[in-house]
Order: C-alpha cells, then structure tokens, then sequence
C-alpha cells in the first residue's frame, strides 16, 4: 500500500461522511417541509379531505371566484387528499393551466360534469377514502351525494360562490356551509 492509497481511502471516507450528512440534511428539510404543509393544510388530527369543484356552476364571471380561496376554506376542515375541478370540453387552456399550478387534478368530461363529479365524490366517500367531503357548487344535483357520504359517516361540507349562488338545498344537506367572499 503506498501514501497515495491511503489519502484516496481517506477521501472516500471523508465523501461517505458527507453523503451521510447530506442526506441526513435532506430528511430533516423534507420533513420540515412535510410539516409545514401538513401545518398550512390544517391537518392537526389527521383529517383527510376531498374536494371536489363544480367548474361550470362555481368558475363565472359573476362569481369572482379564485381557486386558492376554495382550496383555503377546503383545507381548514383538514389535510387535502383530493383536490380536484371538474370542467367540460369547453374549458380554455388557460383555466386548466392555471388550475394545475394551484394544486387541482384537472379532470375533464366531454359530457355532463355533474354526473362525473358525483360518481366520483360518491365513491370517495363510500370507500373510506376521505373523513371529509367537500363539495364547491351552487347545483342542487349533489344534494344526493352529500346525503349519501353524511350516512356513510363523513363529514360535509358545501361551499358556495357567493350569496347568489349558494343553494339552500346543499346547506341544509351539509354538516358544515361555506360561502366565498364574505
């Protein structure tokens, strides 16, 4: 063995040690990271939450509606599991764009979104994938699906896009109203 071997052993030694502490370094950032969206999600007791946004009835231009809001009165019920907006064929680029980089699933249906968002809504609910269910609309149609998860034991909550287009039908469903802007 000569000098030379032994300074390339101990740099190899030395780099191990500093990839051990980097990635030391790089759980505790993720956790703390973890936390703080756990913390910004309102996840105190592990509450798991769906959302599930009415694009066509919650996104028009009477309503002024901004999607961080709806996912701000979502996320005070608990952690966000599910955050998605339902929008026809129709939907701009733009829109589905924008709805991605705030954290939506974008799902689009080239027929009636009502029907897609219930199934979907339904069976989140049913299989005990959510403690609470969010529904953002102003339509009436989903009245059903909030019965439904409040009689499988989820907790329900409808948010409206305004005083104009809250549905006294899907408050009175809920276990819990929301209405964005006041």
């Amino acid at each position: 063995m000569t000098a030379g071997d032994g300074a390339a052993d101990d740099a190899d030694a030395t780099e191990t040690t500093a990839d051990d502490d980097s990635d030391a370094g790089a759980e505790a950032d993720h956790d703390a990271v973890t936390e703080t969206i756990d913390t910004i999600d309102g996840d105190a007791d592990g509450t798991r939450v769906g959302l599930f946004v009415d694009g066509p009835n919650v996104l028009r231009d009477q309503f002024d509606v901004d999607l961080d809001d709806v996912r701000e009165a979502a996320a005070a019920f608990g952690r966000l599991g599910i955050a998605r907006l339902y929008l026809d064929e129709h939907a701009t680029p733009g829109l589905i764009q924008a709805a991605e980089a705030r954290g939506y699933e974008v799902v689009i249906t080239s027929g009636d979104v009502d029907v897609k968002l219930a199934i979907d809504a339904s069976e989140s609910a049913i299989r005990d994938e959510i403690d609470v269910l969010v529904i953002a609309s102003r339509d009436t149609d989903f009245k059903p699906v909030i019965e439904t998860a409040g009689r499988n034991g989820v907790r329900t909550v409808a948010i409206a896009p305004g005083t104009h287009g809250r549905s006294d039908a899907l408050r009175n469903a809920a276990n819990d109203d929301v209405l964005l802007g006041e």
